[in-house]
């Protein structure tokens, strides 16, 4: 299993990096994100932490932890400048916080954030045939996730992707626990997605171009 969408106490996780990567591991994960909340005004202070200690971690757990950023909130129009500046302290996979049906999230985020160089539009509410085509040819990922609330559109993104052609990879968004991958959590959400068990594989071929690209 990949997961390139996960979180820890740098934001709004209840776990230290060490113990989320720990329990993925034991679930049989291959390869994971650290992708916590990062705007402005805590990336020089959260991204060189989470780059030292995905290192340590994938050097010593056996697993590839890659280290992210999911720019929260940031205004549409400054989303290519966050995800640069985020690269530059040490960021290698950048998700945006799209504009999920559970939350106020600024209107435009999803197209400008496709057409900024990220890697994963992450619960992207009601996407746009638009955006969805740009994220096709930008090949930015489109996430089908499994968080509650925000996975209550997954099905109408799927279609969505799916038209535009659009890439689709699968994520948990975790913050705790009880969130990480399992079977049956796999299983369930493609199925209420309208997508077959089988399409995980796809997804999981897509998860893994972004992990050897910054592998």
């Amino acid at each position: 299993m990949i997961d390139l969408h996960m979180h820890t106490f740098f934001s709004d996780g209840v776990l230290i990096p060490s113990e989320l990567v720990y329990r993925a591991k034991h679930k049989g994960y291959s390869a994971l994100a650290i992708t916590d909340h990062i705007d402005f005004s805590n990336m020089e202070s959260v991204i060189p932490k989470i780059a030292k200690v995905s290192k340590i971690l994938t050097e010593n757990y056996g697993i590839t932890v890659l280290p992210g950023a999911e720019l929260t909130y940031v205004p549409p129009k400054l989303i290519k400048e966050a995800a640069a500046e985020c690269r530059k302290l040490g960021a290698k996979i950048i998700v945006v916080h799209g504009e999920t049906i559970a939350e106020t999230v600024p209107p435009e985020t999803n197209i400008y954030a496709v057409e900024a160089g990220i890697d994963i539009l992450a619960h992207p509410g009601h996407l746009s045939f638009e955006a969805a085509s740009a994220a096709a040819k930008n090949d930015v990922k489109i996430e089908i996730t499994t968080r509650k609330g925000h996975n209550a559109t997954n099905k109408e993104v799927a279609e969505i992707a799916l038209k535009a052609g659009a890439k689709m990879i699968l994520n948990t968004d975790t913050h705790s626990p009880e969130n990480i991958f399992t079977e049956e959590i796999i299983e369930k959400t493609l199925f209420d997605a309208g997508l077959t068990k089988d399409y995980y594989a796809i997804m999981l071929k897509n998860s893994l171009e972004i992990v050897q690209k910054y592998k």
